[in-house]
């Protein structure tokens, strides 16, 4: 019997999205190089998304807020003893190009644009705002084929995680929103969730979604809404549960945020609300029933960044407050 080939290692410590994307790498692997053992290396916080995943061998954690630099050193200790074949960082950082770079693997793949990029064994260059979605610019450091078509990310909810939205579930028809963002200028203005809350079919439940950080906003949204069927249970349950329950959801309505991501990686319908960031950037979504809404109105200051701010740079907020709700509402299906 033959031995198993060196295992490869992924390398993805950004936020929830950037790991959720990364999945369709994974599906990749497991469907060209099946036999092939596959780690990976996530920020602390993250790891939850890979429980159980059927693809993944191990998860690496990188404690990004105790002892840094320690633990990147620990880090890569850790990788150069588990003698990876392939170690590919799907980041730009030297960071993490430095845990690539030094891996002593045979293969060291990453972007052109990472500062140790020079120490790599193949280099790929990374484009943003020419339409190509982050998917392909990430399976372009494993093929120069990227197939058609798309590979998307896949997440899987454990059975523990169905249990636990398999109550909200039942209760009937229903859709989630979620409502919040790291980012101010990514997310549709409160006063505009309340009104679409007030328009939706009144017999149509509502799980208002979100992380502990999130819980105050979905707890005031849902007490402003003045509907009884409008629940959150932002903080109640983890990420996969949640990409479990928006499976089975009428819609999901997001912002461009790490929720439209889970509805990606579980097929889940979504609309995704895009304010003061563009699907061009990459980061749309890829559920088989996706739809994008932006304001109708032409803005020269749209996009004002690849990741958002903290405020409006000129104060009007203007590609979210002239998104309308009908806008919206188009893309709910008729029960």
């Amino acid at each position: 019997m033959s031995n198993p080939p060196p295992a490869t290692l992924l390398i993805q410590t950004a936020f929830i999205g950037d790991v959720i994307l990364m999945t369709a790498l994974l599906e990749y692997l497991h469907h060209t190089e099946p036999a092939t053992p596959v780690d990976v290396l996530v920020r602390r916080g993250n790891e939850g998304l890979l429980a159980g995943h059927p693809h993944v061998r191990q998860v690496l954690i990188w404690d990004k807020k105790h002892r840094k630099y320690a633990a990147l050193w620990d880090l890569l200790r850790q990788i150069r003893a588990a003698q990876y074949g392939r170690v590919v960082t799907l980041q730009r950082f030297a960071s993490t190009g430095f845990l690539t770079a030094f891996s002593k693997a045979k293969e060291r793949i990453g972007f052109a644009k990472n500062p140790l990029s020079r120490f790599f064994t193949r280099r790929v260059p990374h484009h943003i705002g020419d339409g190509t979605h982050e998917v392909t610019r990430n399976l372009r450091l494993l093929t120069d084929a990227v197939p058609t078509p798309l590979v998307p990310p896949r997440l899987y909810p454990t059975a523990a995680d169905e249990a636990a939205v398999a109550g909200y579930a039942a209760a009937g028809p229903y859709i989630c929103m979620a409502p919040t963002s790291v980012w101010f200028t990514k997310q549709y203005p409160e006063s505009k969730w309340l009104e679409l809350l007030a328009t939706l079919p009144a017999g149509l439940r509502v799980y208002l979604l979100g992380g502990p950080p999130d819980v105050a906003a979905c707890e005031r949204l849902a007490a402003a809404s003045g509907r009884e069927n409008v629940v959150s249970i932002a903080g109640k349950i983890g990420l996969l549960a949640s990409a479990a329950l928006m499976r089975g959801a009428v819609m999901n309505y997001v912002n461009d945020s790490a929720p439209m991501h889970l509805c990606s990686a579980v097929g889940a319908p979504v609309t995704a609300i895009f304010c003061s960031t563009v699907p061009a950037f990459g980061f749309g979504p890829l559920a088989p029933a996706s739809f994008v809404v932006e304001t109708r109105e032409p803005l020269a200051c749209k996009p004002c960044g690849l990741h958002g701010h903290g405020a409006c740079p000129l104060g009007h907020f203007r590609c979210a407050h002239t998104i309308e709700v009908e806008q919206l509402l188009a893309t709910l299906p008729v029960l």
